[in-house]
């Protein structure tokens, strides 16, 4: 039997056919969300930019190994650097990660953008911490300091329009220690310029991945860490942060309260984020690793 297709037919079918591939143009790029029960999971080095330790670590855990995200410190003292670093590497996404903060004890910064007395202490520096505590001495928290929302929202520009210019693919923000989303009117304020600037702060249906269930002390510890999370993992879109760096004498000069061993727990998050275990244990489950990038496109 012989199909006489009319004028009219045909256009009618071009139009559907148009339409069927327009919309898997658009999924081209997109990533199924939860399809056939897959884990994606975003695995994030925080950090970029405070030390060349650090910065060495968090490039390297994209370059080489599980990460697909790095989060930057604009203000942070190894900036600079990162931003080199980074531009050699365009593929590589980028988070702008936010900072009121510095927190460590024989390393600080201050703001990028000037005449912002209310986020700084006596000697320019952002206080060590998010809340005043009762171990650390007085005038050391960010909410106890008098803060005024003209100038944090300054200072957060500037930090944006910074990375902008100086980083390729940023993609995103975030908020060191938490603190620019720590009180309903700063994250409200975040809100409002992730919009501004078409950096989103938050994924729908992303879902925190567990912390480690402690600090691991070595890097034996943190591979056992990461293949449990990663044995762990169900359906859906996971975020698992972690802060990479390594065991130089450079990081070992670096403490705050509580923490003295930050360059052993760097080293032995970038061990965990480089092993072959951990790869294996990824190809096995099938999980997905993707970016920010690649999370913003899910539909």
């Amino acid at each position: 039997m012989v199909n006489h297709w009319t004028p009219k037919t045909f256009i009618l079918v071009i139009a559907v056919l148009y339409v069927c591939c327009s919309a898997g143009a658009r999924h081209c790029s997109a990533v199924e969300l939860d399809t056939d029960g897959d884990i994606y999971l975003i695995v994030r080095s925080d950090d970029m930019g405070m030390t060349h330790a650090v910065n060495q670590a968090c490039l390297r855990t994209v370059t080489d190994g599980i990460a697909r995200s790095i989060e930057v410190i604009v203000p942070a003292p190894w900036f600079a650097e990162a931003a080199q670093m980074l531009q050699k590497h365009p593929e590589v996404d980028v988070g702008v990660h936010l900072d009121l903060t510095a927190e460590w004890s024989a390393i600080k910064w201050g703001p990028v953008s000037p005449g912002v007395p209310s986020l700084v202490d006596e000697n320019g520096h952002f206080f060590p911490t998010t809340r005043q505590s009762e171990k650390r001495s007085p005038n050391t928290g960010f909410l106890e300091s008098g803060w005024k929302i003209g100038e944090v929202e300054r200072e957060l520009r500037a930090q944006i329009e910074t990375a902008k210019r100086m980083l390729p693919n940023v993609t995103h923000l975030s908020a060191h220690m938490g603190t620019a989303t720590c009180t309903p009117e700063l994250k409200s304020l975040v809100d409002f310029l992730a919009k501004e600037y078409e950096l989103p702060i938050q994924i729908p249906n992303l879902n925190r991945a567990p912390r480690w269930r402690s600090k691991p002390a070595n890097p034996k510890e943190a591979e056992a860490e990461m293949i449990k999370l990663l044995e762990d993992l169900q359906p859906g879109l996971w975020l698992f942060v972690e802060h990479p760096g390594l065991n130089t004498p450079e990081m070992k000069a670096i403490t705050h309260l509580g923490n003295d061993n930050v360059n052993e727990e760097r080293a032995a998050v970038t061990h965990a984020f480089l092993c072959d275990r951990v790869n294996e244990v990824v190809r096995r489950r099938g999980i997905k690793l993707i970016s920010y990038a690649d999370a913003l496109k899910m539909e």
